[in-house]
């Protein structure tokens, strides 16, 4: 039974990364993978759950503790939960953070003896893992936010671009990311492999589904500039008076003056503005089946999940032109389910530029409306976007991945051998 270890520097199931380290667990344990965890936690949940594992197969890094006395550091600048921003690290924290990791590691890989190690993100962990067992396979799972992280914070960049740059292979979401660990990392294209993201068929679906349902618009996400939420409460605003019970909620959380100020308006338009706050996949995916609409008006994200799983619960989609939706998701879903606004200009990775935004708020508006109005898509086929047919994708990258590690090693046996009868 094949071995391999799986690594998340945050939290689990509270973003997409942790859904997909979970999907992909239960996944290799359906596929008879022998499986170990280990994630960033803080210290007041000791014990989370991942893919169904048993506990003492799923180990905890923590953080807000004398040896790590901040909050888990999160690969967005606001996260769902209390984090600390990689851009505000003072160097002794990113010292202890890379000692910490190395200190819970070592005994681990010591004792578990992986085949495999799977690390999600392209950032500090990814980066030193090698340091630590450099003859192991290890797959760097690339979600978008490592990539963020290099240009938010260059003074990192270089040393996660050469330790990350050792690892064997790469998945990523979508094309562009490809395009991006090309140019950047200098990363060979053979070694990446565009993999996708994934949706629980058995929780996101069509079932009990009410026919006609109240308009109801949906964004799920944190409270953000980032996500375009503001732009999204104007466009809300403008287009309410042709639609006088029309209801738009939220399912999502945040941090920071950005969130809070956020969280204050969406108060106060009640109560046609509904908080659910962050909501587990079961109650995610029943509020989906209650709601028309379900829009992303992002500025910046990989391959959004809540897209699909919205889709596979009966919405309609609007979304920004982000690479991932255009690319990956409207190639493979029936014309006319969803409307692209385009971004506005982005100063940076995710600052939109102002004189854009009037129009970005007319034009999500529009789209909105049209949405609002059209006929529910009927029953549609996202078999490309299950986590059985991503799962199979990783998994031929894991066995390959071993494969070549066992050449190799057979290789540099025969040549020691044939060293030794040479002598």
């Amino acid at each position: 039974m094949p071995r391999i270890l799986h690594l998340l520097s945050q939290r689990p199931s509270m973003t997409g990364s942790g859904i997909t380290l979970d999907a992909l667990v239960r996944h290799a344990e359906s596929a008879g993978w022998d499986q170990q965890v280990v994630v960033g936690v803080p210290a007041d949940e000791p014990s989370p759950e991942v893919g169904g594992l048993e506990n003492d197969r799923i180990q905890t890094l923590q953080f807000e503790t004398p040896e790590l006395p901040f909050p888990v550091p999160g690969m967005s600048d606001v996260m769902p939960y209390r984090s600390t921003r990689w851009s505000d690290m003072l160097p002794d924290q990113l010292r202890t953070y890379r000692q910490e990791w190395i200190r819970r590691l070592h005994p681990l890989l010591g004792a578990f003896s992986p085949d495999l190690i799977h690390v999600h993100h392209l950032w500090i962990l990814g980066a030193l893992v090698k340091d630590l067992t450099p003859a192991t396979p290890v797959i760097s799972h690339c979600h978008a936010t490592g990539l963020r992280q290099m240009r938010l914070c260059p003074h990192l960049a270089e040393a996660v671009r050469i330790g990350c740059r050792r690892n064997e292979k790469f998945a990523v979401l979508h094309s562009d990311h490809a395009d991006q660990l090309q140019r950047d990392l200098k990363i060979p294209e053979d070694r990446i492999h565009v993999i996708g993201a994934g949706y629980r068929e058995d929780l996101f679906h069509r079932r009990n589904r009410p026919d006609q349902p109240e308009p109801r618009l949906l964004f799920i996400g944190k409270y953000a500039h980032a996500k375009g939420l503001p732009w999204l409460l104007d466009a809300f605003e403008k287009i309410c008076p042709n639609f006088p019970n029309l209801e738009l909620h939220v399912a999502g959380t945040g941090t920071g003056p950005e969130a809070v100020a956020l969280h204050s308006r969406l108060k106060v338009m009640a109560p046609s503005v509904v908080l659910h706050g962050q909501l587990n996949q079961t109650d995610l995916a029943a509020l989906m089946r209650q709601s028309t609409v379900c829009v992303l008006p992002s500025f910046y994200e990989g391959v959004p999940l809540v897209l699909i799983e919205a889709l596979a619960s009966g919405c309609r989609l609007v979304a920004t032109d982000l690479p991932g939706v255009v690319e990956t998701i409207v190639p493979r879903i029936p014309q006319g389910v969803i409307e692209i606004v385009p971004r506005p200009r982005l100063d940076g990775p995710d600052a939109p530029v102002t004189d854009d935004l009037p129009a970005f708020t007319r034009n999500l508006a529009a789209a909105l409306e049209r949405s609002i109005t059209a006929p529910h898509p009927g029953p549609i086929s996202l078999e490309f976007f299950t986590w059985k047919a991503v799962f199979d994708r990783v998994e031929r990258m894991w066995e390959e991945a071993i494969s070549s590690q066992l050449s190799a090693q057979a290789l540099a046996k025969f040549e020691c051998n044939a060293t030794k009868r040479g002598k």
